[in-house]
C-alpha cells in the first residue's frame, strides 16, 4: 500500500442515528430555516436601528452598559457564587466544541447589549466596536465607505469577540495576519471591576499580547479598536486550475502568492486576496483577488459577477467549474466576494441539506439561506452532537507553509475529507511569546512566502463527512483527532479552539504556550474568577468539583513573579 492510499476499513452497521442524520433535512426546512431566515431579518432591523444612533448617542449606551458589567462582578462572591462567565446560551456560539463549562455552576455577567459599532475614525483608520459585532454588520458599515476591516472573516455571524478571544482569518491574512493582529487596542473589564485599555506600549502590554486565544478567560472584552484599511468596489478575482499530486498541489498553492525571490512585502507580485480549495486528491483551484474600482470592472468585456444573490451557484461549485473551462477571470463586488461561503457554510450546506445546490432549490428557496448554526447546534441533541464528533470532521489544522504538502497528504491518508480549504497567514515574531509563536530561528532559514519579521504559515480547513463515513465504513473520529494534535505538535502547527479537541491538559501547553497566559492569569486576578483556558476548551462536561480543583491547583502554585 502507497504512503498515500487509505487504509482499507470494515463496514459499519448503522444505527438509528444514522438515519436521523439521513432525514434530518426535514427538521431543517421545516424548521431550522424559516426561525433562521425571521432571526436574520430581526438582527438586520436592530443593526439599522443601531445605526440610526448618532456615535455620541452609542457611546452613552455603551458607558451605561460598561457599568452594568462592573456592578454585577462586584456583586459576586468568591466564596458562594461559581466562576464568571457570560449569560450567552451554550447553543448560541458558531464554534463546534461543547460549551459544557456552562453547566457547571457558574455566575453570569449579561453582554447581549454589547453589539454596537461605536465609531469609525477616518484619520486614525480604526474601527472601534463592541464584541457581539458580526461580520455582516461591519462590512455593511464600512464598505460603502470604500473601507473594510484588514481582515473579514467570511461567515456573517462570526463575531468580534469571538474572532479575538478564539481565531479568526480570511484570504488577506497572508498580509495582515490573523484576525486579533489587526487589533489595535482592548478595552476589557478586570476581574476586581477595572476597565482598562490595552494597547502594544502602555502599561498593559502584558495582557494586550495575551488576550487573543485567551477564550474570555483573562477578563471580559467590552470594546476593540481595529485596523481599517481603503479598498475598492470590486474584486477582480482569477480563478486558476491545477491537475497534480498532493504535493504538486501544495507548491502551486504557495506559488500563487509566495514570490520565489522572497520579495513578499511587493504589492506588485503578491495578490490582495489568496485561497485555494483542493477538491480531490489530484484537483485543485488557486484563487487570488485583486481590488478593483467600479470603473475597471463595467469596462466592455470584463465580466462581472453578483454571487451572493439567493439563485446563483454556490461559490465553491461555482470555483470548480475552473477544472473545466480552464482559467478564468471576473469582477465580484467587493462586500459580495469577503461573504461568499456564508450561504452554503463553505460546503457543510450539502451535507445539512443534500440538494440545496440544485437550481429548483436555489431558486425557489435559496433565499432562506443559509441556517443559522447555532440553531443547527440547537436542535441536534446529545446523540446527534456525539454522532457528528465520530464521524465528521470541522477542524483547522495551522501549520508553517513549507509544511502544507505534508499536511494534505496526512489528511487524505488519515481522514479522506473533501473539499480540503487553504488559506494563508503570517505568524508575527513579537516581542514576547505568545500562546501561538513561529518555528524558533525560521528568519535564518529564508523559506518561500516568510520574511524577517514573520513566519507564513496556511490553516487547512477541514469540513466535511471523511470518505470512509461516506463509504459507509468504520470510522474513530475521536481517535482521528488525536492523531491530528499529535501531528499538529510534532510540526508546530496549532488546532484553533472552536473545534473539538482531544488534547490532554499536558499535551494542550505543548501545543500553546502558557508563559505569558499564565502571567496575566496572576497579575489580572483571573484565577479564581474566570475559568482557566484548558478547561474551558477541554471536551466533555465539567464538574464544579473539577473546575474549583484546577483553580485551586493555579492558586497554590509558586508565582515566581511578583504581582
Amino acid at each position: 500500500m502507497s504512503d498515500l492510499e487509505a487504509p482499507l476499513r470494515p463496514k459499519r452497521k448503522k444505527v438509528w442515528v444514522d438515519y436521523f442524520v439521513q432525514f434530518r433535512w426535514i427538521i431543517v426546512i421545516f424548521v431550522v430555516l424559516p426561525i433562521s431566515f425571521t432571526l436574520y431579518f430581526l438582527t438586520y432591523l436592530g443593526d439599522v436601528w443601531s445605526e440610526s444612533k448618532s456615535f455620541k448617542k452609542r457611546q452613552q449606551e455603551h458607558d451605561e452598559n460598561v457599568e452594568r458589567v462592573v456592578k454585577r462582578l462586584k456583586e459576586r462572591n468568591p466564596k458562594k457564587d461559581g466562576l464568571v462567565c457570560t449569560a450567552r446560551k451554550p447553543w448560541i456560539a458558531v464554534g463546534m466544541r461543547n460549551v459544557d463549562y456552562k453547566r457547571a455552576r457558574h455566575f453570569e455577567v449579561d453582554l447581549s447589549a454589547f453589539r454596537n459599532v461605536l465609531e469609525i475614525d477616518k484619520e486614525r483608520m480604526v474601527a472601534r466596536v463592541e464584541p457581539l459585532v458580526n461580520m455582516g454588520q461591519i462590512s455593511r458599515v464600512t464598505v460603502p465607505m470604500n473601507l473594510s476591516l484588514a481582515v473579514v472573516a467570511e461567515l456573517d455571524d462570526l463575531t468580534v469577540g469571538g474572532l479575538i478571544n478564539g481565531y479568526g482569518i480570511e484570504g488577506s491574512s497572508h498580509i495582515y495576519g490573523l484576525f486579533s493582529d489587526t487589533v489595535v487596542a482592548y478595552e476589557i473589564v478586570l476581574a476586581d471591576g477595572r476597565l482598562v485599555r490595552a494597547t502594544k506600549d502602555n502599561e498593559y502590554s502584558d495582557l494586550f499580547y495575551a488576550i487573543p486565544w485567551s477564550q474570555g478567560t483573562l477578563g471580559l472584552l467590552v470594546a476593540a479598536e481595529i485596523k481599517l484599511i481603503p479598498i475598492k468596489e470590486y474584486m477582480k478575482l482569477t480563478y486558476k486550475p491545477l491537475v497534480g499530486n498532493l504535493k504538486e498541489l501544495a507548491q502551486g498553492y504557495i506559488d500563487s502568492f509566495a514570490p520565489r525571490d522572497g520579495d513578499q512585502d511587493n504589492p506588485d507580485k503578491v495578490p490582495d486576496f489568496v485561497e485555494t480549495m483542493i477538491y480531490s486528491p489530484t484537483e485543485a483551484v488557486f484563487m487570488t483577488g485583486r481590488y478593483a474600482s467600479k470603473e475597471e470592472a463595467k469596462k466592455k468585456g470584463n465580466k462581472t459577477n453578483s454571487v451572493c444573490w439567493w439563485f446563483k451557484p454556490w461559490f465553491y461549485q461555482h470555483a470548480q467549474t475552473a477544472l473545466k473551462k480552464g482559467e478564468f477571470v471576473e469582477y465580484i463586488p467587493t462586500r459580495e466576494y469577503y461573504h461568499r461561503h456564508t450561504r452554503c457554510l463553505y460546503w457543510e450546506g450539502k451535507l445539512i441539506l443534500p440538494f440545496a445546490d440544485q437550481w429548483w432549490f436555489r431558486f425557489l428557496f435559496g433565499w432562506l439561506m443559509p441556517p443559522k448554526v447555532s440553531l443547527l447546534k440547537a436542535t441536534q441533541g446529545d446523540a446527534i452532537r456525539n454522532y457528528y464528533h465520530e464521524m465528521h470532521v470541522i477542524q483547522d489544522m495551522l501549520v508553517p507553509l513549507y509544511k502544507v504538502g505534508d499536511a494534505l497528504e496526512w489528511v487524505h491518508r488519515e481522514m479522506e475529507v473533501y473539499p480540503i480549504w487553504l488559506c494563508p497567514h503570517r505568524l508575527y515574531k513579537l516581542p514576547v511569546k505568545t500562546m501561538v509563536y513561529p518555528e524558533p530561528g525560521f528568519e535564518l532559514q529564508r523559506r518561500q512566502g516568510d520574511t524577517q519579521y514573520a513566519q507564513m504559515y496556511t490553516d487547512v480547513g477541514i469540513y466535511y463527512a471523511p470518505g470512509p463515513v461516506l463509504r459507509g465504513e468504520e470510522f474513530d473520529g475521536s481517535e482521528a483527532v488525536r492523531r491530528m494534535e499529535s501531528w499538529l505538535i510534532e510540526n508546530h502547527g496549532y488546532q484553533p479552539q472552536y473545534a473539538v479537541s482531544e488534547l490532554s491538559e499536558k499535551n494542550f501547553w505543548r501545543m500553546f504556550d502558557a508563559g505569558l497566559y499564565e502571567h496575566a492569569r496572576r497579575k489580572y486576578r483571573a484565577v479564581g474568577t474566570f475559568m482557566s483556558l484548558y478547561y474551558k476548551s477541554k471536551k466533555g462536561r465539567k464538574t464544579e468539583k473539577e473546575v474549583q480543583e484546577a483553580e485551586q491547583a493555579i492558586c497554590e502554585a509558586p508565582d515566581a513573579e511578583a504581582d
